[in-house]
């Protein structure tokens, strides 16, 4: 079938009465987990998309969805949000996937009971059959610094990962090291890639083969960043600098080298990346890669509002740039 189909249609289809057909679109959970499924794989295979008006109004509510809201780095995203939000008199309803990237049917099931404005995801990512599922309900969702490669279709805000890898690398380059070791993230998230990537290339491009001992990966969290740098700091060629992926695995970075008595920035040099507000305040201030998070937050937020009203973007994709932040954590290498 080509054209569009009715409510009835596909509850006749489906083999059900209309309001259970509207149950499903409306989230409720008195409806058999079968019957759900054949409802979703009918509203999916017919396109069904709910006209704007046709039923009751969404709430004055974004989702922001993360995937763990434990760090410091989910703060400075939640008040680029409330920023937009707070003009626009909207509510903020926060969902935390518990580490996983991708989102249960269950929280699904809370989204379309609550039938929000609109929905941000940070990190995690919706398949198809959930991408359906929010368009069949006419909820716009974005998604902000995405861990995959989220389609073309999907309306996304991200940053410049690999330029920032490659100017954090480079910045130690210029300072004369040459052994630079990197704490990076998780390897199937897209920003740690990326900023692997732009290591590579700074240092091939300066004519240094990549070491693989000096590349370990680690999970974006403080203790990854103390335990893969006490492994880099007790080589026997240890590394003169490294650059950590974020500012936490930085911050985990300092702890190994003050148990292993290294001085930062004398003895060693280390590069974080996303700036948050902590890395002006250790000690020695941070030199870190900003990544404008809240600015990235903000965005999402107008973009995800903007389709709600109906606006297309003039672009699905949007990456904001990264800028280096020279502070205390790095100076040229020891004398030998």
């Amino acid at each position: 079938m080509t054209r569009a189909a009715t409510l009835a249609e596909i509850a006749r289809e489906a083999g059900v009465s209309t309001p259970t057909v509207s149950k499903v679109l409306n989230g409720r959970a008195d409806v058999a987990p079968a019957t759900r499924e054949r409802v979703e794989e009918l509203l999916h295979q017919y396109g069904y998309q709910r006209r704007r008006g046709s039923s009751a109004p969404s709430s004055p509510l974004l989702e922001l969805v993360f995937h763990e809201l434990e760090s410091a780095w989910a703060m400075e995203v939640i008040r680029g949000v409330e920023n937009v939000v707070r003009e626009e008199g909207l509510s903020v309803v926060l969902s935390e996937s518990a580490g996983r990237l991708s989102l249960g049917q269950s929280w699904m099931e809370g989204v379309l009971s609550r039938r929000p404005t609109g929905v941000v995801l940070v990190l995690s990512g919706l398949d198809q059959a959930q991408q359906a599922q929010l368009t069949s309900r006419d909820i716009p969702f974005v998604v902000m610094d995405p861990a995959g490669d989220p389609g073309q279709d999907v309306p996304a805000v991200g940053t410049t990962n690999w330029n920032g890898g490659l100017a954090a690398t480079r910045h130690l380059l210029d300072l004369g090291h040459r052994r630079i070791g990197m704490i990076a993230g998780p390897r199937p998230m897209m920003c740690s890639r990326a900023r692997i990537d732009g290591y590579r290339a700074a240092l091939e491009t300066a004519g240094i083969t990549v070491d693989p001992a000096l590349i370990r990966e680690g999970d974006f969290h403080h203790t990854s960043g103390y335990r893969e740098g006490l492994e880099l700091l007790r080589l026997p060629d240890r590394p003169t600098a490294i650059f950590t992926g974020n500012d936490l695995q930085a911050l985990g970075l300092y702890e190994a080298a003050r148990e292993l008595n290294l001085r930062i920035p004398e003895d060693l040099s280390v590069v974080g990346f996303d700036d948050l507000p902590v890395a002006r305040w250790v000690g020695p201030p941070l030199t870190t890669v900003r990544q404008p998070l809240t600015e990235m937050a903000e965005m999402a937020a107008r973009m995800v509002i903007d389709l709600a009203r109906g606006h297309q973007p003039a672009t699905l994709r949007v990456d904001l740039a990264t800028t280096l932040v020279e502070r205390s954590s790095t100076a040229p290498p020891p004398k030998a």
